[in-house]
């Protein structure tokens, strides 16, 4: 089982719209090593979703149900989706105190933080969802 964290601007889409729904396409991803990351998600694989915008911080997990296929939203075909179903929600948990956070230094969101998809460890997700 692989980690991930995927990034949603909660204006437009966030984990409490995902708990009101089944699943639901994750699209519109226009990166390529975000798009890389998404080819390597396998069903049942545990993702952090991360609110950005204002209030930044993990709100919640979901999981893959539904690996790569091709984003019906390019025109292009050269991204991918994939469909996430919320597992539940956790205690919301700030960027800046997830920076404070001891086995968390080495997390990618501090280092690229524009990236929308990232590979989380599974130390590094356990750190987060059991705080």
């Amino acid at each position: 089982m692989n980690y991930w964290l995927m990034k949603t601007e909660p204006d437009t889409f966030s984990f409490f719209d995902l708990m009101k729904r089944t699943s639901e396409m994750w699209d519109g991803v226009r990166n390529y090593q975000a798009r890389n990351f998404m080819k390597e998600m396998e069903v049942e694989d545990l993702c952090l979703i991360y609110h950005s915008g204002k209030e930044r911080g993990i709100a919640g997990i979901g999981k893959i149900v539904k690996s790569a296929y091709q984003d019906p939203t390019d025109s292009t075909g050269k991204w991918i989706c994939v469909d996430v179903a919320p597992v539940r929600k956790i205690e919301f948990l700030p960027l800046n105190i997830m920076k404070t956070k001891s086995g968390l230094e080495d997390l990618m969101l501090f280092r690229q933080g524009r990236l929308s998809v990232m590979p989380v460890s599974k130390k590094q997700f356990n750190i987060i969802v059991e705080r």
